[in-house]
């Protein structure tokens, strides 16, 4: 395991491992313990009480955080007829069919971050499965990227939506912002993230469901988030 560099270490030396903060504390402390010269990226870590082999507890879902994340997204939209002037009047950066398939099929051509399909062109798009399911492209029903309401699917997106799944190990990793957006935006983000989670409860989850929530900055270590303020939060 490769060692973390003097600048890790020094603002690990910040944190107590062993404690969980409430959350303002937490964000201050994530936001102190940065040291990267570019404006780092905030994620969160839930780890929940769900078995994700089993289908009901596979949580896969979306969220609209109200500030963003603070990247730019483009957005690809598979659609004919109206819905592709649709599409682009709502800000997709590209939209069409047939055509698109193709420069992506036989050109490697990959220069988006979010795909959208209506239900009428999804057995086209599924000839790309197996080059946009490995990368998470693949639109989805459940993430609301299979629709017909496209101007609300491309708004939202632009809007700061952000997909999310459980792991094999029954971990959510989240966005919620940059650095740079300080604490109030960033505990917004957090605040509509764990209320959407905690709807998101299965009825078949046994015991305890939020298990532990951390807090990170790309670089700097976690921060361990008491569960009570998550919980508290979404209330």
């Amino acid at each position: 395991m490769p060692r973390h560099g003097k600048k890790y270490r020094k603002v690990k030396e910040l944190i107590d491992s062993t404690k969980r903060y409430g959350l303002d504390e937490a964000i201050n402390l994530v936001m102190k313990a940065r040291y990267a010269k570019f404006d780092e990226s905030v994620d969160v870590a839930i780890v929940l009480g769900v078995d994700p082999r089993k289908a009901d507890q596979n949580i896969r879902s979306s969220v609209v955080l109200p500030h963003g994340t603070g990247k730019k997204v483009r957005v690809l939209v598979f659609a004919k007829g109206e819905k592709v002037k649709e599409a682009e009047e709502a800000g997709a950066d590209y939209a069409g069919g047939e055509e698109l398939v193709e420069k992506i099929q036989k050109e490697g051509w990959l220069d988006f971050d979010k795909v959208v399909a209506t239900p009428d062109m999804m057995g086209l798009v599924g000839r790309l499965g197996k080059i946009l399911g490995p990368r998470g492209l693949m639109p989805n029903a459940k993430t609301n990227t299979v629709t017909f309401d496209i101007a609300k699917a491309v708004k939202d997106i632009k809007a700061g939506k952000v997909d999310f799944r459980v792991d094999k190990a029954g971990v959510l990793h989240v966005p919620i912002g940059r650095v740079s957006f300080g604490k109030d935006k960033l505990k917004e983000n957090f605040s509509t993230l764990a209320d959407t989670v905690l709807r998101l409860k299965p009825s078949t989850a046994k015991g305890t469901y939020v298990k532990g929530v951390s807090l990170s900055s790309t670089m700097g270590p976690g921060v361990k988030v008491d569960t009570g303020d998550f919980k508290q939060l979404a209330a």
